[in-house]
């Protein structure tokens, strides 16, 4: 069974968008000697889809157990949607897909829908509609009434998120939601992701999937060793591996001459040079042909998440996060 998180729903505070859905400071955890999070910092925006990263140990796990409430932290603070984590008055206000869950499978989907309805306060007379909703989101609307034992694990994990739909979250937890799916199936998750964010729902996504990252989340935060070692926007994240490649013959020199644009690399007539903005690259061109250089192919490129995911984790150290 998923985990239950939110209590009954009454009387929530309006949300504030100068308050950050999830503001962490050095959040530390230890389990006996070994330490998990060494002093965690992070800010999630409202209505942004974050993209939580790091290899296997690196403490993801052990910071969301932490942000839901489900541990406590050896030292430091953090806060959720406004309230000490923890509080229920945060947890009420939370959905949550873990990575690792199961339903009883002699359930219909419409029933776990409904019986988590009434573990999360909907009131009776609308939960139907809720289930329906949830259902349809997701794609299940058809098979609300099979038992949970006949569905694929891609079907189950629509599920989960139909779970983590529920009562209108302000925002949203997913751990690796798109790992037991198809092509199809992940690009309706991506759907259903920028649909939450349109809705307003932060949504906080741990993926091990660089590749959907990239293309729903807002901002990331790059997490090795129990501390974050990059966070921003992808633009921030990527910004400096911005690459161009030259075919250019009918110069020498090139790669003094190319060197005070950025890194160069020459591999017999084609140059890339590494770190260049995108609004440089036509100034570059241009002072190539001013010296002579007949340039036969220009091809800008962006450095792709999981380079620079790679990039950020050489030389980290040794000791591995639990």
């Amino acid at each position: 069974m998923v985990c239950f998180l939110r209590a009954r729903r009454s009387a929530l505070p309006s949300p504030s968008a100068d308050v950050p859905a999830i503001h962490a400071v050095d959040l530390t955890k230890h389990y006996g000697h070994i330490q998990a999070l060494a002093g965690l910092s992070m800010s999630v925006p409202r209505g942004e889809v974050f993209g939580f990263l790091g290899p296997n140990g690196a403490g993801k796990t052990t910071a969301v157990k932490l942000l839901l409430g489900l541990t406590s932290p050896t030292a430091g603070d953090a806060w959720l949607l406004g309230e000490p984590v923890g509080k229920a008055e945060a947890r009420r206000r939370v959905g949550y897909l873990p990575e690792l869950f199961r339903y009883p499978a002699w359930l219909s989907a419409a029933e776990v829908l409904s019986f988590h309805c009434r573990l999360i306060g909907v009131p009776r007379p609308v939960r139907a509609t809720e289930v329906e909703s949830a259902l349809t989101e997701v794609g299940l609307r058809q098979r609300a009434h099979d038992r949970v034992g006949t569905f694929s694990k891609g079907m189950q994990q629509r599920l989960g998120l139909a779970v983590a739909m529920l009562g209108a979250p302000e925002m949203v937890f997913l751990d690796e939601p798109t790992s037991a799916l198809d092509p199809v199936g992940r690009h309706d998750v991506r759907e259903i992701i920028r649909a939450l964010r349109a809705k307003g729902t932060a949504v906080f996504l741990n993926s091990h999937l660089l590749t959907e990252v990239e293309q729903v989340c807002d901002r990331v935060a790059v997490v090795d060793h129990g501390r974050v070692v990059a966070a921003g926007t992808l633009d921030d994240i990527l910004g400096g591996g911005a690459m161009v490649r030259l075919h250019l013959t009918g110069l020498e020199g090139v790669n003094a001459l190319l060197a005070r644009w950025g890194d160069v690399t020459v591999e017999g007539d084609w140059v890339s040079v590494r770190g260049v903005d995108a609004n440089t690259v036509a100034d570059i061109v241009a002072d190539l042909v001013a010296r002579g250089a007949r340039v036969h192919a220009v091809e800008p490129q962006r450095q792709s998440l999981e380079d620079r995911f790679l990039e950020l984790l050489q030389g980290s150290g040794d000791e591995v996060a639990a």
